[in-house]
């Protein structure tokens, strides 16, 4: 399967007649798998209604829905509903039988903005110590090999492989879809496992342009199924020197 992928993208890096594939090789990355346990919660565009609630709790004191029910001229099952889902969210409390807004209430009045708490989720995150990030990897496309060729050269062993809350947010929340008055966010990590790590294997090509005079690698990572530019940056910084030597 290699093989085959190597001459495609032989053939593709060659489709200008000015570009000379020079050296080619393979190589392996490491893989942290991590599995991270989050709470998300749903925030959006606070409604009219629930804006109008908490308004009038600040400014009169309200024992039952059937109160807020005839001063908002709403029906009383809505404003039932939408006092539960308050209370749910710790938006407002009763005391001494009169709704008054928490602190988190008053946040998000100000805000205009509604979060709701969802239920616990479970993602699995990968992270290379070779780019000094986690990657967005499709685990329906991962594959297993027999063989692997060795370690990229220039391996940090090094890279710091203990992840920050502020890491693990970041690299889920990449994979969320925003609309225009809603969107998901990991707001608390309650846990991180980092599992095995696997290699994953990266064809590397450098080529000479005969017009522009430059030589350059093309990495092609398998794992993402892409060109790598982080890789290709790295090991055109570290050898463009010496491919000037052996190559020209």
């Amino acid at each position: 399967m290699m093989s085959k992928l190597q001459q495609r993208l032989m053939r593709e890096l060659q489709q200008n007649r000015a570009i000379q594939i020079v050296h080619t090789d393979e190589w392996s990355i490491p893989i942290r798998t991590v599995d991270v346990t989050y709470k998300p919660v749903q925030r959006s565009t606070m409604d009219v209604l629930m804006t109008m609630l908490l308004v009038s709790m600040q400014e009169i004191d309200f024992s039952t829905p059937q109160e807020f029910s005839e001063l908002l001229l709403v029906d009383v099952l809505f404003i039932e509903d939408l006092i539960t889902i308050m209370k749910r969210a710790g938006l407002i409390d009763q005391q001494e039988s009169v709704y008054q807004l928490t602190v988190k209430g008053q946040q998000q009045l100000a805000q205009g903005v509604f979060e709701e708490e969802l239920d616990e989720e479970v993602a699995t995150l990968f992270f290379s110590p070779c780019h000094h990030a986690f990657l967005k990897v499709d685990e329906g496309r991962t594959e297993d090999y027999d063989e692997l060729p060795e370690l990229y050269r220039y391996l940090d062993k090094e890279a710091e492989q203990q992840f920050e809350d502020s890491q693990l947010i970041e690299a889920l929340q990449q994979d969320e879809e925003a609309t225009a008055s809603s969107q998901k966010v990991i707001a608390q990590i309650v846990q991180a496992e980092a599992k095995q790590i696997n290699d994953s294997p990266c064809l590397e090509f450098v080529l000479y342009d005969k017009e522009q005079d430059i030589l350059y690698a093309r990495i092609w990572n398998v794992l993402l199924h892409q060109w790598d530019h982080v890789l290709e940056q790295q090991l055109t910084a570290k050898e463009q020197l010496q491919w000037r030597e052996r190559y020209k």
